[in-house]
């Protein structure tokens, strides 16, 4: 059954990248890769806060099916490594270096600070819950 979920939270998180890449770019334009970088670093904030807020045994209506299903299925459907990786190649092959090289910097850093953010808002509401 955790396949099941897994490939539900997939789908779902897909459906959500591609609609909210969509927007950005109407919104900003596709000459820098602005909806897969927010689509990058909410999805890492998503992911942080959820694996701290369920990491106990403790998950209270939290199960392991539903863990898979947001972690694995619909962060996994949701962020754009892959995308990320191809627009920053394609972006440094028409010699915009200074756009890729800002696309991997900002990627990376942003999502580390965005994965402990969640991280740390989850530990401290376990924490309040006394968990």
């Amino acid at each position: 059954m955790s396949y099941v979920w897994i490939f539900l939270g997939g789908g779902l998180g897909t459906i959500a990248r591609f609609a909210g890449c969509g927007v950005v770019a109407r919104l900003f334009g596709e000459t820098f890769p602005w909806g897969t970088l927010l689509v990058n670093v909410s999805g890492s904030f998503i992911i942080g806060f959820f694996a701290a807020l369920t990491e106990t045994q403790d998950r209270g209506l939290i199960g392991s099916s539903a863990r898979q299903f947001v972690m694995i299925g619909l962060c996994g459907g949701y962020t754009t490594f892959s995308s990320f990786s191809l627009q920053t190649l394609s972006l440094a092959r028409n010699g915009e270096w200074f756009k890729a090289g800002a696309n991997a910097v900002l990627s990376f850093g942003l999502c580390m600070i965005a994965v402990w953010l969640g991280h740390l808002l989850a530990s401290n509401l376990n924490s309040s819950k006394g968990i």
